[in-house]
């Protein structure tokens, strides 16, 4: 057992283990802090804090399963017209006398319908890529959302429903407590189940894992389906937030999410990346946005910034593998 323990030791690399993505994200958070912090005295208020997780955080339930389809290789830019759709409907199922409860319950199916089909697309159609497939579900999903509702809008809930959005639990945002839960049942999922460890496979190369028996066409279609699933939870919280609904709700979260889970580490060709570098990279997005808004700096500026850390993190790892090459080759 000692043995064990001192080769454990040996075979640890601390240089290795200090210089991943995720503790560059650390340093880079602390900096946006105490940034944000020099920049406005009212930044480092507690409450304010807090209640500024409530301003993000309903876009970060999707950067969760969309770490999954990015390790897959796959990417889908539908989520923003499935949290509109679903958020549509069940706006419109309680305009119609249907319990709120049976609403919010008939929004998750609607979300993780709409994935569902994304995944079925997919692996049906493997010749098209599935940025071609989303990009036409989130035309048609969108375009439904219209249908409903035009141009006009929907709300009115009950009291009770603007908990989601609105409330505490002993002093915490509701809705960060249900983010931590869900990011947890996801960071196990991806890291410690046979699923996780299969998806990764996938990643890396897809011809031999179906090769070695792993069920891609089925994993694909679970991936989108919980992507779906995520998607119609944002709308709940959203919807709760806001206190109505539109059809253009949700605008540019694909976007912004995929900026998220690109930030946080996970490889655009699939294969590679950690859950905690994407939960890392929504919060120091968040609070950099919070941050610059209190100072009243343009949005436009935070884009520029997130677009430069993008590029960080899509250049790093590609200089460290050639880094790495060039040491084999020398």
């Amino acid at each position: 057992m000692e043995l064990r323990t001192i080769q454990a030791k040996r075979d640890f690399n601390y240089k290795t283990f200090f210089l991943q993505w995720e503790w560059l994200l650390v340093i880079i958070f602390i900096g946006v802090n105490i940034l944000n912090a020099s920049l406005s005295p009212y930044y480092m208020n507690v409450d304010s804090l807090r209640d500024a997780t409530m301003g993000f955080l309903d876009k970060a339930f999707i950067v969760l399963p969309m770490v999954l389809v990015m390790i897959l290789g796959e990417i889908d830019i539908s989520v923003a017209s499935t949290v509109a759709l679903s958020s549509v409907i069940m706006a419109d199922l309680y305009s119609q006398g249907v319990p709120m409860g049976l609403s919010m319950l008939i929004c998750l199916v609607v979300g993780t319908v709409c994935g569902l089909v994304n995944g079925l697309l997919i692996v049906k159609f493997k010749e098209l890529s599935s940025v071609i497939i989303t990009l036409a579900t989130m035309i048609i999903y969108r375009g439904i959302a219209y249908m409903l509702l035009e141009d006009q809008a929907k709300g009115q809930f009950p009291d009770w429903f603007s908990f989601f959005g609105w409330e505490y639990v002993k002093g915490i945002p509701f809705i960060l407590i249900v983010f931590i839960v869900f990011a947890v049942v996801f960071a196990l999922l991806l890291h410690k189940t046979t699923f996780g460890r299969r998806v990764y496979a996938m990643g890396n190369n897809i011809t031999a894992s179906r090769f070695s028996g792993i069920q891609v066409d089925k994993i694909k279609v679970i991936v989108f389906a919980l992507t779906g699933l995520m998607a119609a939870v944002t709308a709940i919280f959203l919807t709760s937030r806001m206190g109505s609904t539109r059809p253009n709700v949700a605008t540019g979260y694909e976007l912004d999410v995929i900026a998220m889970v690109v930030l946080g580490g996970i490889s655009t060709a699939g294969g590679k990346g950690r859950m905690i570098g994407a939960i890392i990279a929504v919060f120091l997005v968040g609070m950099l946005s919070y941050g610059l808004g209190l100072v009243n700096v343009p949005a436009q500026v935070l884009l520029i910034i997130v677009g430069l850390l993008l590029i960080f993190a899509v250049i790093i790892p590609k200089l460290k593998w050639n880094k790495k090459k060039l040491r084999k080759t020398s």
